[in-house]
């Protein structure tokens, strides 16, 4: 009827069953039991409970708004999260609610970015658990500096914090990656770091990154010894930003030709200071270490075993050259060793 105005609908929720008793329609404006089949329905940021009964009916998960929004009426205290949920159709309003309240319902897609990935792995990854075309995502980092990533950087690399994220059907390749960069953005902050040494922290973060073995104390060396050669004025001489700039950024090997050529600027052997930005992702500890690095005289650094990730430091190329030598003896000491050194 369409003059029936708000005090129509009060009386209508409040006695509508005796109403269709006496109009003789007896059928009941909700279903019976749990549901049957499978449908996914969204609930938007901001909206009340008026507008999930309305979704509700629409999806045919339950009968009528009125079953819905009557039982809300008995439930003030209710809340509901925004997000997709996977429920039935044909439930009753009873089990409809019990459903959007069950955080088991929620369908999210869960992504793992591993420490030490580079961005283009990163991308990979996000593809795989959010469905969304690897090629969204390079785009969408094309335009890094409004995700909040520092101007002076060459990409979106090193920005996007390595952990375990969980979205929602029908997220953006920006909407991902704004929130992985705002995640590295507020890890800096709570270690301290000013937005204008970002840049410089994740970049020698992420070199520590990539240089380290298991071992966050190693971390916290190896970050000493870049700090003791920019300090001295000498070259980092990381394999692994050489390895990088050559596209490599599965390895830290390296030949003598790449460490060679200067052209490469990600090359710490033929140029000085830092690379020109970041070679992968720092976690927590990277980033610890590059801010507090273990007091210590050393210079040089080689991983002895590449399997445990045992490392030698040193301060004198003589030792490190003692140490180089241990490598290599064990590289040559079985074919499961030069897998690791190839």
């Amino acid at each position: 009827m369409a003059g029936v105005g708000a005090t129509g609908a009060v009386v209508y929720h409040q006695y509508g069953d005796r109403i269709n008793a006496i109009l003789g329609v007896g059928e009941s404006n909700d279903y019976e039991g749990e549901g049957t089949g499978e449908v996914t329905i969204a609930i938007q940021s901001g909206q009340i409970g008026s507008d999930v009964a309305t979704t509700l009916a629409k999806a045919g998960v339950t009968k009528t708004y009125t079953a819905f929004y009557r039982l809300l009426l008995k439930s003030p205290d209710v809340s509901f999260e925004p997000g997709n949920y996977k429920l039935k159709k044909q439930m009753s309003a009873k089990s409809a609610l019990a459903a959007l309240q069950d955080p088991k319902n929620r369908v999210q897609n869960t992504v793992l970015i591993p420490e030490g990935f580079s961005a283009e792995a990163a991308f990979e990854q996000l593809s795989a658990g959010t469905g969304i075309p690897i090629a969204d995502f390079q785009a969408a980092a094309k335009d890094y500096v409004a995700l909040g990533v520092p101007a002076e950087a060459p990409s979106i690399e090193g920005f996007l914090f390595p952990a375990t994220y969980t979205f929602d059907p029908g997220v953006t390749a920006h909407d991902v990656l704004a929130k992985l960069v705002a995640e590295m953005n507020s890890r800096l902050d709570k270690a301290g770091v000013a937005p204008a040494d970002r840049f410089k922290v994740v970049t020698l973060a992420s070199i520590v990154q990539r240089e380290s073995g298991p071992s966050v104390e190693d971390m916290h060396k190896i970050a000493r010894v870049f700090e003791n050669r920019l300090e001295m004025g000498m070259r980092l001489q990381s394999d692994a930003t050489v390895a990088y700039g050559t596209g490599h950024t599965d390895r830290v090997t390296t030949t003598g030709a790449e460490r060679g050529d200067a052209s490469n600027k990600y090359n710490t052997y033929a140029n000085d200071g830092l690379p020109i930005g970041p070679i992968g992702l720092p976690g927590a500890d990277a980033i610890d270490s590059a801010l507090h690095p273990t007091p210590g005289p050393w210079l040089y650094f080689v991983a002895v075993n590449l399997k445990t990730g045992e490392t030698r430091f040193s301060t004198t190329i003589a030792e490190h050259d003692a140490a180089v030598k241990e490598w290599q003896a064990w590289c040559r000491e079985s074919d499961e060793n030069k897998a690791y050194c190839a």
